[in-house]
């Protein structure tokens, strides 16, 4: 008997959880529902297109667009995208028309769009919106060698890389994320060598009204690039949270002055409040110590210090192996070191005669030297005063807000605001960067499809928070929990481990009408059961 005529088996995993999300969230629906579109012409819409690269962006497979088919040739596929599409209908061509419509209708416009829509769905409270942006390497010139790009699209070209490939052209994405779960409320690409300090201040001018009216964002929490004069001026009344710049006339000297207590007595935590007027901006500031911040300045420092006295000293030695011709000579050299010396300094230094004589062996008894040269001496140590200071403005940074109403935001949630909250958007971009998500390196034709592939990637980020969300949320409001990487019971698992806990999971089709779940346990069924009837429907038996 032929038994494969009679069964075939397709890996599930935690697809389902993710199918589910996105139609939870209905972003197929408003998709086919915002870009107009022939369906007669396609076998899959773009809302389904877009479905089928989140599934693959998050089924951390490290496969490439083109090769979709692939990933969906041992998958449920209809169980996932609905009746009657194939793996085969998901091709190169289907994709990129689906991502030359988005990029048409406006990427940054729908992506805006599909976030208003899933945080009403997950009731989020929108009030604090985190600002960052981050760059993605891509293989390819693109147009890096043409002096001017049309309007509306992005300059893929050489500029700084937090890839740490500065050899490569790239594309730059920023995004404002909420503070609850994470989830990015904007998305816009921009171009590889724009500025942090410039698309900030463009992007607040260009959406932050939006942002208000829409998902009723009232606070903007950035890191120091938000922190010009111009971006402070333009954000007017409109209350933000940064971090100041080292770089700002007087901080160093304002940290050293009020850390001393802090440095000798060493609390998990502290932090002093003063007032500014920084461009003009009435602003409160907040001076903040941290343990777990000396402590990691304490290495830094003491790696720095060891290898630059180190170089200090082996300039000095070699300037004692040195003889000069004149007094003059060896104290304009000693002079000149002594400009440059930063972590050690020179204890008693004097220059003494050195004399030498133009015949071999001892000279005789009251015998005249022939020529009188002159080296220097000194004591050498390193300057612990200086390593101290450094350990100290290390151990601290400044935070500043223009809401000077302790009552609208106290010095607690202005601190817990920038961090950990801050860390939300950054963990995105750490998620988006992971090799085995869809585009470690984006492989695309065009500057415009790269343009909606960001928002595609975004929206997988978006998913992925969701549904991270939606568990926790779930499992604390029945009062339930989850197996841990190590056995133990938790409320608030990741998503990422939640998804490796339903590996093995399958659909055996039997007589090719039959459709049998395997492999799926009393915690799977637990987890499923309380996320809801949509999710179970994935996770059943065919009748």
């Amino acid at each position: 008997m032929n038994t494969d005529a009679l069964y075939k088996s397709y890996n599930l995993d935690h697809l389902g959880l993710i199918a589910g999300m996105v139609d939870e969230l209905g972003l197929p629906k408003l998709i086919d529902t915002l870009i107009i579109q022939d369906h007669q012409q396609r076998h899959v819409s773009v809302g389904q297109c877009v479905k089928a690269m989140i599934l693959n962006g998050l089924g951390f497979v490290n496969r490439t667009l083109y090769l979709m088919p692939h990933f969906f040739k041992d998958k449920p596929i209809e169980r996932l995208l609905g009746e009657g599409i194939e793996a085969d209908h998901l091709n190169d061509d289907a994709l990129g028309r689906a991502l030359d419509a988005i990029y048409a209708y406006g990427s940054e416009e729908l992506y805006g769009q599909l976030a208003a829509q899933s945080v009403k769905r997950l009731g989020l409270d929108c009030k604090i919106g985190h600002l960052d942006a981050t760059s993605f390497h891509v293989d390819g010139v693109y147009n890096s060698r043409e002096e001017t790009v049309p309007e509306g699209v992005v300059y893929i070209t050489q500029g700084y890389s937090r890839d740490h490939r500065p050899d490569l052209n790239q594309v730059v994405l920023q995004l404002i994320s909420e503070h609850q779960a994470g989830i990015p409320l904007l998305m816009e690409p921009l171009s590889g060598n724009s500025s942090d300090k410039t698309s900030f201040r463009q992007t607040l001018n260009d959406h932050i009204e939006q942002l208000r009216t829409g998902v009723g964002l009232s606070l903007v929490v950035a890191d120091s690039a938000l922190y010009t004069a111009e971006t402070l001026q333009d954000l007017g009344s409109f209350p933000w949270v940064t971090r100041v710049p080292a770089t700002v006339g007087g901080t160093r000297e304002l940290i050293l002055a009020v850390s001393d207590e802090w440095m000798l007595d060493q609390p998990e935590r502290a932090y002093a409040v003063v007032g500014s007027n920084y461009g003009g901006v009435n602003q409160r500031w907040l001076i903040v110590y941290t343990q777990a911040a000396r402590e990691r300045a304490g290495q830094t420092v003491n790696k720095q210090h060891l290898k630059k006295s180190q170089a200090e000293y082996n300039a000095f030695t070699a300037l004692a192996n040195q003889t000069f011709a004149c007094v003059a000579d060896a104290q304009a050299a000693l002079a000149k070191l002594q400009k440059i010396l930063k972590v050690v300094a020179l204890h008693d230094p004097e220059i003494i005669e050195v004399a030498s004589f133009s015949k071999k062996g001892r000279p005789r008894k009251g015998q005249l030297p022939d020529i009188i040269r002159y080296r220097i001496e000194a004591g050498v140590a390193s300057v612990l005063e200086t390593r101290c200071h450094k350990i100290q403005a290390k151990s601290c940074f400044i935070i500043a807000s223009n809401q000077l109403d302790e009552a609208q935001l106290s010095h607690e949630k202005m601190l817990e605001f920038y961090t950990p909250g801050q860390q939300k958007v950054e963990r995105g971009f750490r998620f988006l960067k992971d090799p085995w998500f869809m585009a470690d390196t984006l492989f695309l034709k065009s500057p415009k499809r790269i343009m909606a592939l960001m928002a595609i990637m975004t929206l997988c980020l978006l998913v992925f928070g969701a549904l991270e969300y939606r568990i926790r949320q779930t499992l604390a409001q029945n009062k339930q929990t989850f197996p841990s990487q190590i056995g133990a019971a938790t409320e608030k698992p990741t998503a990422r481990w939640v998804f490796q806990f339903f590996t093995g999971i399958h659909v055996l089709l039997v007589d090719s009408c039959r459709e049998v779940i395997l492999n799926c346990n009393e915690h799977h069924h637990q987890l499923i059961n309380l996320l809801g009837n949509r999710y179970v429907k994935l996770y059943a038996n065919s009748e």
